[in-house]
């Protein structure tokens, strides 16, 4: 037996991929903000998407800035995360608010953030509006993890490696068990 599901909720089927952690650097200074939808696109040239709505504080930070980094935080971050995608930016440091550590990237300005394994420089490479978000894709310009959690591929076996999963509202998933961010 199969429910039938509304176009909104089927999106939620697949909708858990990483949760993500996108920096940018704006005139105010740097900004965070917490993202479920994210994608590799190309090998070559190494090209990822994300997918911010026009009305997010970092939407114009990454259009004025054309630069991001995507920082994968762990299952240990998830009062973090939750909080920055929970608040704005405009008016708020959420680096000082969620207790994170902003560190100086390799390629862009965009600061990493040092509590996250790993870190994805990118410049924007192109943009499209997508109905009532946009897609931004970013040349991948290099990127780092910690040495521990990685062997050719992400060590999700280790907790330190275990990457959180946005279900939807605060709803998360961790290498198959369900957390709530309340």
């Amino acid at each position: 037996m199969k429910k039938q599901l509304n176009p909104n909720q089927a999106l939620q089927l697949i909708n858990h991929g990483p949760t993500i952690l996108v920096t940018v650097m704006g005139e105010k200074g740097p900004n965070i903000i917490t993202l479920a939808w994210s994608t590799p696109v190309s090998i070559r040239p190494p090209l990822l998407a994300i997918s911010v709505a026009p009305s997010r504080y970092s939407h114009d930070l990454i259009l004025s800035s054309g630069e991001f980094v995507v920082n994968i935080p762990n299952a240990s971050l998830l009062k973090q995360v939750h909080l920055c995608g929970t608040i704005s930016g405009r008016n708020r440091d959420k680096f000082k608010e969620a207790g994170l550590t902003p560190i100086a990237a390799s390629k862009v300005k965009a600061p990493l953030i040092e509590e996250c394994i790993g870190h994805i420089e990118c410049r924007l490479y192109e943009h499209y509006t997508a109905g009532d978000h946009t897609i931004f894709i970013g040349k991948v310009l290099g990127g780092s993890v910690n040495a521990d959690l990685y062997d050719g591929h992400l060590i999700t076996e280790k907790a330190e490696g275990q990457t959180l999963h946005h279900l939807g509202g605060d709803v998360y998933a961790i290498a198959g068990e369900r957390v709530y961010a309340r």
